[in-house]
């Protein structure tokens, strides 16, 4: 990534472990420190038992019994993790009136493409360096 000094942490929440791989796999090659959970409960219980929060939360939209958005609009309801960049994974097509709407830093499309989530995740990660 940008600064190599300075090492990003980086949750990633998909109910298909496949996709979560495959991601974790790109975003290790740039120097980030990845960790894994497979639901948006998961999500919850990772963020409330860490004292450290990740930089970047990489969220599935489609999942069973709490989808991506149930998630984002838990965590932006609560002031300690309002702060935390979130970009959605989806198959689906949002612009940017939806993005804004859901409180979300951006998506990713599905089928995971490796430049556009590269180039996704640093824009969010060194925004403002």
């Amino acid at each position: 990534m940008t600064n190599k000094n300075v090492i990003k942490r980086i949750l990633i929440c998909d109910d298909v472990a496949d996709n979560s791989l495959l991601i974790k796999t790109i975003l290790e090659a740039e120097d980030c420190l990845i960790e894994i959970v497979d639901s948006g409960a998961e999500v919850l219980t990772f963020l409330e038992t860490n004292l450290n929060p990740p930089d970047l939360l990489i969220l599935d939209i489609q999942m069973p019994v709490m989808d991506g958005f149930e998630v984002v609009q838990r965590l932006r309801e609560l002031t300690k993790f309002q702060f935390i960049p979130i970009l959605l994974v989806t198959s689906l097509d949002y612009d940017l009136n939806q993005m804004n709407e859901i409180k979300c830093d951006g998506f990713i499309q599905k089928p995971i493409d490796i430049d556009p989530v590269i180039s996704k995740v640093r824009e969010i990660l060194y925004r403002n360096s």
